[in-house]
């Protein structure tokens, strides 16, 4: 019954958006996870192999303008660009498509830099999020419930455990979509991929005793400086998936041979005007709703969408922030 699956849905958003948000006392105009960020404009030019895969516009033109929004982890608005607590770091491409019916039209990809997830859905992630919540506490009696529930869930225990060092700059780090989707070209063929972002300049890294000397916003000056600079850019990839590959599990990545395409280059051209407003008002949509682009079974799709709607309803309702 998909009604029921919906409604079953919402309602797991609903309480993920709310415990996300207690989890870090996040005011409602701010997103309950990946709070702190900042937008960026550029445009996107697709490579032919691209065309040969998907049917999508952008895909098709000769380029397309985008808006991408770099970010750190948790609801803290505030947290230093420079503490271990704000990694992964998140990356959301927007997509701005030619108007249809006089409508504006876009689609969006959304990843963060590890290929690691930690929940196969949302119901997994809520027990993830209370366990954490209920384990704050030093006097907890051992094991804690987080202890318990990564013992029990090997996934979640390789996202915690996985190595997610602070970048040098926003355009120094990879990002990985985690959701596998289907290109469908022109003759109606399907290619199951997952999406990665690679930066143009290459991969940096900083040690925790060089992100100890670094300001509290030097990843977010640092973007913009480079901007002026000379406009970064980032390559996009089509990871493509063997036939037998899972592609309705977030967890389970895909094995390291498994063939790239590059299908464009992402370039980073200037910091969005009225930044704050903007990135309060922008909902990103892990959903693609773009012919020739189409998601895979993956339960995680729907509730991630649920989540993001949720919470932009909640930001644009609570107005700017006084």
């Amino acid at each position: 019954m998909p009604l029921s699956f919906n409604v079953q849905t919402n309602e797991t958003a609903a309480q993920l958006v709310d415990t996300l948000r207690s989890a870090f006392n996040t005011p409602e105009e701010f997103r309950p996870a990946h709070a702190r960020g900042i937008l960026i404009n550029g445009k996107y030019t697709p490579t032919s192999e691209a065309a040969s895969l998907s049917k999508a516009p952008h895909f098709n033109q000769e380029s397309t303008s985008v808006t991408v929004r770099f970010s750190n982890s948790t609801g803290l608005p505030q947290i230093p660009d420079n503490e271990n607590d704000a990694n992964p770091r998140g990356f959301a491409l927007r997509f701005n498509l030619p108007e249809k019916d006089g409508r504006r039209q876009h689609t969006d990809i959304i990843a963060h830099s590890t290929p690691f997830f930690p929940s196969n859905t949302g119901q997994e992630f809520l027990e993830l999020l209370k366990a954490i919540g209920g384990s704050g506490d030093p006097k907890t009696p051992k094991p804690t419930p987080i202890e318990v529930y990564l013992s029990q869930n090997p996934a979640a225990k390789e996202f915690v455990a996985a190595p997610k060092p602070t970048p040098a700059s926003f355009a120094t780090e990879n990002y990985f979509g985690v959701n596998a989707f289907k290109l469908v070209d022109y003759d109606g063929k399907g290619t199951f991929i997952r999406w990665r972002i690679t930066p143009d300049a290459g991969t940096s890294h900083l040690s925790d005793e060089e992100a100890k000397t670094k300001d509290p916003a030097f990843l977010h000056n640092e973007i913009q400086t480079r901007i002026i600079d000379g406009k970064p850019s980032m390559s996009l990839y089509a990871q493509i998936a063997n036939d037998g590959d899972t592609t309705n599990e977030a967890t389970v990545r895909w094995p390291e041979d498994r063939k790239l395409v590059k299908m464009g280059t992402i370039y980073l051209e200037s910091v969005a005007d009225d930044n704050d407003e903007r990135q309060r008002n922008i909902i990103f949509d892990p959903v693609p709703r773009v012919d020739g682009v189409e998601p895979s079974e993956d339960p995680i799709i729907d509730m991630r969408a649920s989540i993001y709607l949720i919470s932009g309803k909640q930001r644009r309702e609570a107005g700017p922030h006084h």
